[in-house]
């Protein structure tokens, strides 16, 4: 692990599709943007964010997410996720992650992930079928 630098951020855009729709992943009725759909936008833009310092073999986990959505998104529309590094506690790193379509800010999250070694991690997760 090379050294976290506060700050640093990372964006990623995703287009609001079917698959993405409250009422195809079963979180609510209605054809807009899921909750869920969001949540995954903001770990894999954290993720991104946390790659750059890690070393070979390592990888991060999402560890906790508390998420505020506020807007809803229709199909179709962009959204976009920044996440921020705010705070470095040795392997778990804090991200403020704020998620826009094309009009306003839909949500917002504070979101743990921590640092771990791949093999070592899977290994242990395995262990559980035997």
């Amino acid at each position: 692990m090379k050294d976290i630098i506060l700050g640093t951020s990372h964006t990623l855009s995703t287009t609001v599709t079917e698959e993405k729709l409250a009422c195809n992943m079963k979180s609510g009725s209605l054809p807009v943007f899921a909750t869920p759909a969001m949540a995954a936008l903001m770990e894999e833009t954290a993720a991104a964010a946390l790659s750059l310092f890690l070393d070979e073999g390592e990888t991060s986990v999402g560890t906790a997410l508390d998420l505020k959505h506020t807007a809803a998104t229709p199909l179709g529309m962009k959204v976009t996720a920044t996440a921020e590094i705010i705070e470095v506690d040795r392997r778990r790193v804090t991200f403020q992650v704020t998620v826009r379509d094309e009009q306003e800010k839909i949500g917002s999250a504070r979101h743990d992930r921590f640092i771990v070694g791949a093999e070592k991690f899977l290994a242990k997760a395995n262990a559980k079928n035997q």
